[in-house]
């Protein structure tokens, strides 16, 4: 059964446009309130409790304020937090032993967009049915419980800590970071007053950008979507290394001494390989986007790779149907099961770092002569129902490419989860023939898109 409002990620869109207004968040709050109170039966006089975080938007107010009301009114009571990393969220959930988690962003998209993110009482992304139950629910009307029944609300001022504690209690207690100098980019997000602590409590000398958020300026020009901000941040304070998380710090990118810019795949592989030091790895589960370069080095080190969908939900799933420990996105998603149940930037690049000490190296060498082959993304902005899939014109263009490509490379298009767009991305051995590849089935999907 398809869903009508949730995404790969939750629930997503502009601010003030539906399903993210005051109203509609509303209404989501209640309908996941009622199925709450539906699947956990407690003893008697108890709640379920829910936690609610966000990242640094200015519209977070707002539709906490909404989703607070939503799950009052359906008998559940709420803890709240401020703003907090998404993997936050998912580890305090689990640690406070409540009954789900809720994330007031939009990730790394711009300020004007606002989402509400689910997880359950484990720390993990719902399943599907879960949330086809609350989209049942979305478009009934509201009925409040009991007056004596409904939800209370409190703040837990301690939150931070705790999740900072959880980040340090991820690296090796016979390790430390004294002696490397960090500058840490928070994107004006989530982890503004988080991040910086954690490398810092841990030794390292850190400059912290992207820590002054406004509201409107999370993800603008800084952050793990904007990694050139760090690389130039790096280079002029001749630091060691540079750390780019993004909007709700799920995301890392990481920067080397001279400003190479190492992404998700990259970040992957060098953690795997210090894995490999304690044991064998069963396998490591990438995504459709994940380099090709990634999936040949493992095959050498004799560790099965596995693609799921784009989304770190369904890499979750994939290695959870595994029984893996390890996987990622190169975006910046990176999973590793025996730290965290979800993907968290921070922790991932603690483990980046405890791998640097234990070796003695530098982002380089971690990589064991690993080169990406070069990719193309171009992002085609579509209409809401535009059939794609079946258009005669695009299918030509895609085979043209793969004809063109026989097996030197690979081409892929797919619908963006949280924003109207086409994705289209080429990869291959050479970089020049990559863009011009890309360029054109973009540009073949344009005009399919002016004629209509």
């Amino acid at each position: 059964m398809g869903k009508k409002y949730f995404g790969t990620d939750g629930v997503r869109g502009r601010v003030g446009e539906t399903p993210i207004t005051p109203d509609a968040v509303m209404r989501l709050g209640y309908a996941a309130g009622r199925v709450l109170r539906g699947k956990y039966r407690l003893p008697a006089g108890e709640r379920p409790q829910v936690l609610i975080g966000k990242d640094t938007r200015l519209s977070g107010y707002m539709l906490e304020s909404a989703l607070e009301a939503g799950f009052s009114a359906a008998g559940v009571d709420v803890c709240l937090v401020g703003p907090l990393p998404t993997p936050a969220v998912a580890y305090l959930t689990r640690a406070l032993r409540l009954q789900a988690g809720i994330v007031i962003s939009a990730s790394h998209n711009p300020y004007y967009d606002n989402g509400i993110k689910f997880f359950s009482a484990q720390g993990v992304k719902p399943a599907d049915e879960v949330e086809q139950a609350i989209e049942a629910g979305i478009e009934q009307t509201i009925t409040c419980a009991p007056a004596a029944e409904l939800g209370r609300v409190r703040r837990i001022e301690d939150a931070r800590g705790r999740y900072i504690e959880f980040c340090k209690s991820t690296f090796p207690n016979d390790l430390d970071l004294r002696g490397l100098k960090i500058v840490v980019d928070c994107a004006h997000g989530a982890a503004y007053h988080t991040a910086p602590s954690v490398f810092h409590e841990l030794g390292a000398e850190v400059t912290a950008i992207g820590v002054q958020p406004n509201g409107l300026n999370i993800n603008d020009g800084v952050g793990a979507t904007a990694p050139a901000a760090l690389a130039e941040a790096v280079v002029a304070r001749q630091a060691d290394l540079g750390i780019a998380l993004d909007g709700d710090a799920d995301r890392l990118q990481m920067i080397d001494a001279e400003g190479n810019l190492y992404d998700g795949d990259q970040l992957l592989y060098a953690i795997i390989n210090s894995r490999l030091r304690g044991g064998p790895v069963k396998g490591v589960a990438g995504t459709l986007m994940s380099n090709l370069a990634l999936e040949h080095a493992l095959s050498k080190l004799g560790i099965p790779f596995g693609r799921a969908a784009v989304g770190d939900r369904y890499v979750v799933e994939m290695l959870n149907d595994k029984g893996w420990l390890y996987g990622g996105e190169n975006s910046g998603h990176i999973l590793t099961l025996d730290r965290h149940t979800t993907g968290d930037g921070t922790i991932a690049a603690l483990q980046v770092l405890a791998a640097l000490r234990e070796t003695g190296g530098d982002l380089r060498s971690l990589l064991g002569g690993l080169v990406l082959y070069p990719q193309k993304l171009v992002n085609v902005p579509i209409n809401k129902g535009f059939a794609w899939q079946t258009n005669p014109r695009i299918a030509a263009g895609l085979a043209t490419l793969e004809q063109h490509l026989n097996g030197r490379g690979r081409v892929l298009l797919r619908a963006s989860g949280t924003e109207p767009l086409l994705r289209v991305m080429v990869e291959g051995e050479d970089a020049t023939e990559v863009t011009a590849l890309a360029e054109q089935l973009a540009q073949t999907i344009r005009e399919t898109l002016q004629q209509a």
